[in-house]
């Protein structure tokens, strides 16, 4: 099993249980290095001190805070290790909400939580209540040299945490919301249709990243010597000026590549509810 990157204590009023998280999700891709173009060598990245104007040693370094133009305060890590607040190692549930209530765009990073052996059965008690409740739990959590919301859900049994953006990190974008225009109905059920057409059940692991890919590939081209095919590139749209007429046409094409059983049961729902 890979490194835990948190462990302590989860609080549940007078209920305490050993816990440790483990990272959920993390993106990959293909990295690149960086290479002196005339002998392909590695380039190497140096710390240069222009006052001394001198290359410097990692160790040599120390981290300060800009509070004025070129002028620092100096924080040692011991410094920060005596400023840990409590949940640097306590996670205390602060309240309990619906699901529902908590916008996605708070959503920041995702962990499982795993309960030590002394944790088993509180941890089995909180994952089951808030199963049949249908709320999520709500706590503060310090890593990483700082301290999230987090957000606590049942998943397959267990539980997943979520750091959390704060309200003042999540940014307001002036002229966002619903555009001032007048919808027709019958535009607005076609565009149901539209949907129905292209509904289906969640699964993950059908998408894929092409353009890694495609990354792939140009590299075993160049290995092979081949010659590298150019991705063909989609055809710039007009805008659209009849909407429903585009409505009725993307209709058309999607119903179109379903395949006839999909059809049917499509045809079916759509009768049953009226469209």
């Amino acid at each position: 099993m890979a490194a835990s990157v948190w462990s302590g204590y989860l609080t549940f009023g007078l209920i305490s249980m050993p816990v440790r998280l483990y990272s959920g999700a993390r993106s990959s891709g293909i990295s690149f290095h960086l290479l002196h173009r005339d002998d392909l060598q590695r380039v190497r990245q140096q710390l240069y001190c222009p006052a001394e104007n001198r290359v410097i040693d990692r160790s040599d370094t120390v981290k300060g805070y800009e509070y004025r133009k070129d002028e620092y305060v100096v924080v040692e890590p011991e410094e920060i290790k005596k400023i840990e607040p409590k949940t640097a190692k306590t996670m205390e549930i602060l309240e309990f909400v619906k699901a529902g209530d908590v916008d996605p765009v708070y959503f920041e990073s995702s962990y499982y939580m795993l309960p030590e052996e002394a944790g088993r059965r509180p941890y089995a008690l909180l994952t089951k209540a808030l199963e049949e409740s249908e709320y999520v739990a709500i706590a503060k959590l310090t890593m990483h040299n700082r301290e999230y919301t987090v957000f606590l859900r049942p998943h397959e049994g267990g539980l997943m945490l979520h750091t959390m953006y704060y309200a003042e990190e999540v940014r307001a974008v002036e002229g966002f919301g619903a555009p001032d225009v007048e919808l027709k109905e019958a535009e607005l059920k076609v565009a149901h249709q539209l949907i129905e057409a292209l509904a289906a059940d969640w699964e993950p692991e059908k998408f894929h990243d092409s353009f890694q890919d495609n990354l792939k590939q140009l590299i075993q081209t160049k290995l092979e010597g081949g010659k590298i095919a150019e991705v063909e590139k989609p055809k710039k749209l007009a805008p659209v000026v009849d909407l429903m007429s585009a409505l009725k046409e993307s209709l058309a094409k999607m119903e179109g590549k379903k395949k006839p059983a999909a059809r049917e049961a499509a045809g079916a729902k759509r009768s049953r509810g009226g469209a």
